[in-house]
């Protein structure tokens, strides 16, 4: 058995081609068929300005 990518052959080098193919269409195929599993319909949430408010975020107290 020889364990270096370097000097293996042709065979070699294709069944790791085919393999890692047949990995890649296996995960695509897993992720295609979990998302089509589930409703993704969106709605739009409108959110409208109320009355202006000052925010201030200091804990010193005002001097007059």
């Amino acid at each position: 058995m020889n364990h270096s990518i370097h000097s293996a052959d042709r065979a070699t080098h294709l069944k790791i081609v085919v393999v890692a193919l047949v990995a890649g269409i296996t995960v695509a195929g897993l992720a295609i068929s979990a998302r089509t599993g589930s409703d993704y319909a969106q709605t739009a949430h409108v959110i409208k300005a109320g009355k202006p408010m000052t925010v201030t975020s200091s804990n010193t107290s005002m001097v007059r």
